[in-house]
């Protein structure tokens, strides 16, 4: 099975990479997804972030205000460090069962789509890492169009996650997203002929089809041994 990271930062287009990845079939994990579901109303997570942050961060129905934690966390640091600490077992276990659940498909190819995947150590867990980039002017302005920020908001938040040429740094593919819609699509076909290649007799062992191969040789191995015994 190959387990492909991708990642990215704000306004950079990882969304539109992650959604080009399922228009082509290949299953994705997106970790956003898995932590909306455990800050729900009553799971652990939520009963951790109510704990720390306190009530005010709550709606009239009891779910989190997203908007407003993520104010809270964005202008201050510590606290962004704090919901991270907090979440960040229950987001792992999360994607883990995802990814299982895939596995159990006979899924050969899943991409885990997790905006903090060197942050959260989950680069480990993947190869390829790929990162979708963008240089910092077009990502301001970017982000200002998309949200109506002001450009000291927008660099706020940019500024609260790790550097885009630092995460190129760190990748095995990089998506250059700078140009036009056109340019990304052309860029995602040369990225998915790398992601369908062949598995590797690692990658393959690692799958369900593997799995049932080896399981196969072992009973053919002891059959065997019984009949010549």
């Amino acid at each position: 099975m190959r387990i492909v990271g991708l990642t990215g930062g704000i306004a950079s287009g990882k969304s539109s990479v992650s959604n080009l990845f399922k228009a082509h079939g290949i299953p994705v994990v997106d970790a956003d997804i898995v932590a909306r579901n455990v800050l729900k109303k009553g799971t652990g997570g939520w009963k951790k972030v109510v704990s720390a942050f306190g009530e005010d961060i709550l709606l009239d129905n009891g779910e989190v205000d997203r908007a407003k934690l993520g104010q809270i966390v964005f202008s201050d640091p510590g606290k962004r460090q704090l919901l991270n600490r907090l979440l960040a077992p229950f987001i792992s276990r999360g994607i883990l069962m995802e990814v299982l659940k895939l596995w159990m498909k006979g899924c050969s190819i899943i991409v885990l789509d997790v905006p903090l995947l060197f942050e959260a150590k989950m680069d480990k867990w993947t190869k390829p890492i790929v990162v979708v980039w963008v240089d910092p002017e077009t990502q301001l302005q970017r982000l200002m169009t998309r949200d109506g920020s002001t450009e000291e908001e927008a660099k706020s938040r940019i500024n609260a996650q790790m550097s885009l040429d630092l995460k190129r740094s760190k990748a095995d593919i990089v998506i250059d997203n700078t140009g036009t819609l056109e340019a990304l699509h052309e860029e995602f076909q040369k990225v998915l002929i790398q992601i369908t290649k062949p598995l590797t007799w690692t990658e393959l062992m690692l799958s369900r089809k593997g799995a049932f191969l080896a399981l196969f040789s072992i009973f053919v191995g002891v059959a065997i041994c019984q009949k010549s015994s």
